[in-house]
């Protein structure tokens, strides 16, 4: 890819999004039935459908940011507990650090993502190591900002992103749930993995993926 990621590249990310989660969401499903009640997956699949629309109706802006908002503001309006509010201001949380620009180099896709965390953190007290979402988008932030500090192009740092974000998920298997419903069966949460990570990670895998 080149230095700096425009509207197409972006759209291509977010398509490369929707369809690794969309293969994946029955496996969602299962894994919050352990401690949730199993809806997790239909629920990104909501969001993932929700994100194609606004792809769509954005189809004749050239602004990264503006695109980054119309799909953020989509998102957290979807039903399905906290889910949709936190995906939702993450990419609300991008777009602010995106707004007024036609691409995105490497130091803004970082900076976006930052802000895209930044964003979540307003809304939930979760830590890394309490097996939320946290666990794998903390990990994928910081890969990002490293990457881009060490010279990597959007592509590479996406690349590293995702690593980051997979090791994060794989993590939260070890892990006692301390949000959300499955802190409430305790110890029983150690041994699954976490599927608001495992979505983070998928995510950014299909970022990856709609680049290449």
């Amino acid at each position: 890819m080149a230095e700096t990621m425009g509207r197409g590249e972006l759209v291509a990310m977010l398509r490369g999004a929707v369809e690794r989660v969309r293969a994946n969401h029955e496996m969602l499903g299962k894994l919050d039935s352990h401690g949730g009640d199993g809806d997790h997956g239909t629920t990104m699949l909501r969001a993932m459908g929700i994100l194609e629309e606004k792809i769509s109706a954005e189809a004749d802006s050239t602004d990264v940011g503006s695109l980054l908002k119309a799909v953020g503001w989509g998102i957290m309006g979807v039903d399905g507990g906290a889910t949709g509010p936190l995906f939702g201001m993450f990419f609300s949380g991008m777009a602010e650090a995106a707004s007024g620009k036609d691409s995105l180099d490497a130091e803004s896709l970082a900076s976006a993502l930052e802000a895209g965390l930044a964003s979540i953190r307003k809304y939930t007290k979760a830590q890394v190591g309490d097996k939320t979402m946290i666990d794998a988008l903390v990990p994928a932030v910081e890969a990002a900002r490293s990457a881009a500090d060490g010279g990597a192009d959007v592509s590479e740092l996406l690349q590293q992103a995702a690593q980051a974000a997979v090791r994060g998920a794989e993590g939260t298997k070890d892990l006692q749930a301390r949000f959300g419903r499955a802190k409430n069966v305790g110890a029983k949460s150690v041994g699954n993995q976490d599927p608001g990570a495992t979505s983070v990670s998928l995510i950014f895998k299909g970022f990856v993926e709609g680049v290449k």
